[in-house]
């Protein structure tokens, strides 16, 4: 299941929701603020789930990954509290989406929305997404083979990456 970034769709829902929260400055999005809190947050039971796949070894993992500039996070911030966030892996100019989180309704697609803006500026094509979920497929992704999306990584993993310390992220324009 891969996300196009050409192919991302934001819902009326959505859009109403970013509209908003920037007419009323609701939101603040940041990027790798707080990269260990939003896993922790990822890795929090759903409901009806009594564990996760986010055990402290992943954690540690990719804490790691996070130090050496390879592992990143989108917060969405309600004042100075945690509502929504992402993070996944970069190689390249290909991304790897690895867990998300709301405390919020939207909040979490608040943090892909704006995740795909500062991925288009920076060139990237597609978010492998990993699992087919209906919350996915609303967004725009999509199954691809295994040899197009073997062939596309391939590609876009060869590509230089961005400076992420460079960069920032805002609450998108909907």
């Amino acid at each position: 299941m891969v996300l196009y970034l050409d192919e991302f769709r934001a819902t009326r829902s959505l859009t109403r929701t970013v509209r908003r929260a920037q007419r009323e400055a609701r939101w603040q999005v940041t990027l790798d603020t707080c990269f260990e809190r939003v896993m922790r947050e990822c890795a929090r039971p759903r409901e009806h789930q009594d564990r996760t796949w986010i055990t402290e070894a992943i954690v540690a993992a990719y804490c790691d990954l996070h130090r050496i500039g390879a592992a990143h996070s989108v917060e969405v911030w309600e004042r100075d509290r945690l509502v929504g966030g992402l993070y996944g892996v970069s190689i390249g100019r290909m991304f790897y989406g690895e867990s998300m989180f709301t405390r919020v309704a939207d909040a979490s697609k608040t943090a892909l929305f704006a995740l795909v803006q500062l991925l288009r500026r920076h060139g990237f094509r597609m978010i492998d997404c990993q699992q087919n979920t209906r919350h996915l497929a609303s967004l725009g992704a999509r199954e691809i083979s295994r040899a197009t999306f073997l062939q596309q990584v391939a590609e876009l993993i060869r590509q230089p990456g961005p400076d992420w310390r460079a960069s920032s992220i805002e609450l998108p324009d909907a």
